[in-house]
C-alpha cells in the first residue's frame, strides 16, 4: 500500500538531501540480490532517521533487526565521538555483506553486529540506551519495548518501523494474523504507557517515536 501519491513521493524524495555513495551501493545490491527488498528503510526514511540521530547526538544506539544493515548506518551519522551502535538480527546469512558495508562506510569501530534472538541477547549487553530502534519481528514489539525501556536514558527514544502495517492496523483482523495484532496491541501499548510521550510519523510504513519522559 502506498500512503503517498506516486509523483507526490517521488517530489519529496527529489527534494531530501541525497543518499551516500555507500548507501546508495547498499540499496542496489539489496533491490537486486536480497529476498523481500521492501524491509530496506531506504532513501527518504533513511535521511529521517539519520536526521533524529543527528539531533539526538546519541553515545549509545540498540538496533533491533539489521536486515541488510542501511538503517543502521544512517543511524550512526549521528553518533558521538566514541559512540556505539549495536544491531541485533536473527539472519546469519546477511552478516557478510552487513559487515561489508559496515566496513565501507568506515564505521566498523562504531557498529557491533550481533547475531541470534534478540530476547536473549538485549539482557547480556547491560547498556544505557539514548535511541532503540525496532524493526524485526512485529509479534515481539511489545516484548522488545519492555525490554529496553528501563534501559532507555530519560529523554532517550524508541522508535519503532512498519507500525501502520500497509494500512492493516485499521482494517478488521483475521485471528490468523498475529503480525497486524501485534503491531496494534504494540501501538495501544505506546499511547497509554505514562513513561513515554509519543507521536506517529506517516513516513514510509509508519514510525512510532517514543520520548522517555
Amino acid at each position: 500500500m502506498e500512503f503517498l501519491p506516486e509523483k507526490l513521493e517521488q517530489y519529496v524524495e527529489d527534494h531530501t538531501s541525497p543518499e551516500s555513495e555507500v548507501l546508495e551501493a547498499l540499496n542496489r545490491e539489496t533491490q537486486a540480490k536480497v529476498l523481500m527488498p521492501r524491509m530496506l528503510s531506504g532513501h527518504l526514511q533513511g535521511r529521517v532517521l539519520s536526521t533524529f540521530s543527528k539531533m539526538i547526538q546519541p553515545k549509545r544506539i540498540l538496533e533491533i533487526g539489521t536486515y541488510t544493515g542501511y538503517s543502521a548506518l544512517c543511524l550512526a551519522e549521528g553518533l558521538q565521538e566514541g559512540g556505539k551502535l549495536h544491531t541485533i538480527d536473527i539472519n546469519e546469512e546477511l552478516e557478510d555483506m552487513v559487515l561489508r558495508y559496515i566496513q565501507k562506510a568506515g564505521y566498523s569501530e562504531k557498529i557491533q553486529m550481533h547475531v541470534g534472538d534478540a530476547t536473549q541477547i538485549i539482557p547480556a549487553l547491560n547498556e544505557s540506551w539514548d535511541i532503540v530502534f525496532i524493526d524485526a519481528d512485529k509479534e515481539n514489539y511489545s516484548n522488545y519495548f519492555d525490554l529496553t525501556i528501563d534501559h532507555l536514558r530519560p529523554g532517550g527514544y524508541i522508535i519503532a518501523d512498519n507500525v501502520l502495517w500497509s494500512g492493516k492496523v485499521l482494517e478488521k483482523i483475521d485471528p490468523k494474523d498475529e503480525e497486524t495484532q501485534a503491531l496494534k496491541d504494540f501501538n495501544e501499548k505506546v499511547l497509554a504507557d505514562e513513561r513515554v510521550e509519543n507521536v506517529l510519523f506517516p513516513v514510509r510504513d509508519g514510525l512510532m517515536v517514543c520520548r522517555k519522559r
